[in-house]
């Protein structure tokens, strides 16, 4: 597959995940989302950062089963 195909398709299950959430959930992502409006700037970044590196160690598992 190539990398644009990888892409599309990255994006893709993305937003299933995304759209799952909002369709089974929405109440629960309304709350999760005013939980996090009063949390400190900072332990937002913190869990983005967690949230990106967490992404990264699954991509490179996925390319390790993949080769």
């Amino acid at each position: 597959m190539s990398v644009l195909g990888v892409t599309f398709l990255a994006v893709g299950l993305v937003l299933i995940v995304e759209g799952l959430a909002y369709v089974l959930a929405p109440a629960m992502i309304e709350r999760i989302l005013l939980v996090l409006s009063e949390l400190p700037e900072a332990v937002r970044r913190q869990v983005g950062l967690l949230a990106v590196v967490m992404g990264m160690i699954c991509v490179w598992i996925a390319f390790q089963f993949g080769s």
